[in-house]
């Protein structure tokens, strides 16, 4: 199976990205299963049911989100109507949606994604995200009944996002780390044939300080001092992510390419 990941979708400029290069990237890749981590594509902060209906509408199989789930309080609604949405397995208790779902693709196959926040240098503590997701995984074993397993990891530390590939090592075809907006140059495939990188960056412009404009950034980096609120930089976006490649029969991943299409980013196809 041929899959693309792709990071955080940042602002107006990551959701026009995804319209205008999605489509084509499914045919001339060949795609069979996309998905797309959408938890920053409105203003920044969070995902509305609108700009979730257009990132679909643009080819994603799959919207995970994150530690911004709900910023945009429509998607408490929105996403217990739209099954193609996945929000952290242990967000918080009682949250709605759902952290797992099992997608079909094409020739009858099944794709498990799943989605943990991290623990390190978060916010506010969240659930053991190792024990969610060990649950799941031996629920839904790779190769069995999910011809392939996607693990995106949503958290600040590298050291967390790697004990967490180690932790799925044979049990994920993908195990991805989104949420810093920093795309990571460790991509491998570990023993067990489990696809990792510890951050897919994000689809935005990289002209900017992870996706917003320059100046309030720099500002309060230099003095201390908020005057405005962050906006979305609005130059060219880079769609950045991986592909995974996958064996139909075990599950594992048998190929893998970070993907860098667009902006200051561009890089070969895989």
């Amino acid at each position: 199976m041929r899959i693309l990941f792709l990071g955080d979708v940042v602002g107006r400029s990551g959701r026009a990205a995804i319209a205008e290069r999605l489509p084509a990237l499914r045919k001339d890749w060949r795609l069979d299963f996309i998905v797309v981590n959408g938890e920053n594509a409105t203003s920044g902060m969070g995902l509305s049911g609108d700009h979730a209906r257009a990132l679909l509408d643009a080819g994603a199989d799959c919207l995970t989100l994150g530690d911004h789930a709900f910023d945009q309080k429509d998607m408490m609604s929105f996403i217990e109507k739209e099954p193609r949405i996945v929000r952290p397995i242990n967000f918080a208790k009682g949250a709605p949606g759902r952290g797992f779902r099992l997608f079909n693709a094409p020739g009858g196959r099944k794709v498990l994604v799943a989605q943990v926040l991290g623990q390190v240098f978060m916010r506010r503590g969240f659930e053991d995200p190792f024990g969610s997701i060990e649950a799941v995984l031996k629920a839904h074993p790779r190769g069995g009944l999910a011809d392939a397993v996607i693990v995106d990891v949503h958290c600040e530390a590298t050291s967390e996002k790697m004990a967490m590939g180690h932790w799925c090592n044979g049990k994920a075809s993908l195990v991805v780390g989104t949420h810093t907006h920093v795309p990571t140059a460790d991509m491998r495939i570990l023993p067990g044939g489990t696809a990792y990188l510890s951050d897919a960056g994000m689809c935005g412009d990289y002209d900017s300080v992870i996706g917003m404009e320059k100046a309030e950034p720099m500002r309060r980096f230099v003095t201390g001092m908020i005057k405005d609120r962050f906006t979305p930089a609005a130059g060219e976006a880079t769609l950045s992510g991986i592909f995974v490649e996958t064996d139909d029969t075990t599950g594992a991943a048998k190929r893998a390419q970070m993907v860098r299409v667009g902006g200051l980013l561009e890089q070969a196809a895989p």
